[in-house]
């Protein structure tokens, strides 16, 4: 499996590729801006992208998405709680960054305890709300990688004051469905540096007691 991180947008999200090296077959997660460099590092690896999955429907999180679904084919997939929030986002989006009507719109939804495919990958959906109603985290078991989006950081956790976030249910995601995952599962977030779910069980403030 090869996972590659692209720091994107004003914002720095974080983009992933994540890819069945055996099969060319790829994902990408949350593209968020940049679609010509993202679309550069598929076409480097010559990758066939299946799907375009977003952790939830912020607009620095889906700002590349029209570019690549145009580019690629691929499905665009998000939790069904969530759908509704990218339409809302796609009006954002053409009145800002992308200046004319742009129209985003799911594919196809998933929800908790889903699998994604990508060869022969398998990709678990965890449904962790508290940052929007239907944020997602990816886990890959047989690699022991999880995506987080934004409800997850390293020494931290997703803002909730936005529409859709509730501190108290982000908190119980975050120890319902990840801190009982193995202390070396390496945390992939949506913002900033890489962790371990051994790291944030220890040190992240938190979710602390």
């Amino acid at each position: 499996m090869l996972l590659e991180k692209l720091a994107v947008g004003s914002y720095a999200a974080n983009c992933y590729i994540l890819a069945d090296e055996i099969s060319k077959e790829a994902i990408v997660v949350d593209p968020g801006a940049e679609p010509d460099r993202i679309l550069s590092k598929l076409k480097k690896h010559d990758f066939k992208t299946v799907a375009i999955v977003l952790t939830h429907a912020h607009g620095d999180h889906i700002g590349a998405v029209p570019e690549l679904k145009k580019a690629t084919g691929a499905d665009v997939i998000l939790h069904h709680d969530e759908a509704y929030m990218l339409k809302d986002a796609s009006k954002n989006l053409s009145a800002g960054i992308h200046g004319k009507p742009v129209e985003i719109k799911a594919d196809r939804t998933i929800g908790d305890g889903d699998v994604l495919k990508v060869g022969s990958i398998e990709i678990k959906i965890l449904h962790t709300p508290g940052h929007t109603f239907g944020g997602i985290c990816l886990y890959v078991p047989a690699e022991k990688v999880l995506i987080t989006g934004d409800t997850l950081f390293y020494g931290s956790v997703g803002r909730s004051d936005l529409e859709g976030g509730n501190h108290k249910q982000l908190i119980r995601g975050i120890l319902e469905k990840i801190m009982v995952l193995d202390d070396t599962v390496s945390i992939y977030p949506g913002h900033g540096a890489s962790s371990s779910v051994g790291f944030e069980r220890r040190k992240n403030p938190f979710i602390q007691g």
